[in-house]
């Protein structure tokens, strides 16, 4: 089964992104034979629709769960309509992240985690 992790890196050392549609990079992570994958997140520049725009990425990715520290409204509704578990509130490393989720630590995210447009850089 694979998961996607939101990244600042493209290692298992680093740390978890807080945000889903405009993290630094993605972590395809597979439970069943611990090979993983790293990418850049080509929607993070996005003014508008990264959320959108991420969730449909993870979801061509054939991931089943999404692990990151917030989800907008509107990836989580791209992702929960794909039927992906979605896990928020996650910090630490991504390696950490795959063990609590191995080990239940987390519990899936019924709802959004932070409003639309969170993550946007301050207007000057």
């Amino acid at each position: 089964m694979k998961i996607c992790i939101t990244s600042e890196g493209k290692t298992l050392d680093s740390k978890v992104d807080p945000r889903f549609g405009r993290c630094q990079n993605f972590i395809f992570f597979d439970i069943d034979n611990g090979n993983f994958e790293a990418q850049e997140n080509a929607n993070a520049q996005f003014q508008g629709g990264a959320g959108i725009q991420s969730g449909q990425f993870a979801v061509s990715k054939g991931v089943k769960v999404v692990i990151t520290g917030n989800v907008g409204p509107n990836a989580h509704q791209v992702l929960s309509a794909a039927g992906i578990s979605i896990y928020t509130g996650v910090s630490g490393t991504v390696r950490e992240a795959i063990d609590g989720y191995k080990n239940g630590k987390y519990k899936p995210a019924a709802a959004p985690s932070v409003g639309s447009k969170f993550g946007m850089p301050p207007k000057k």
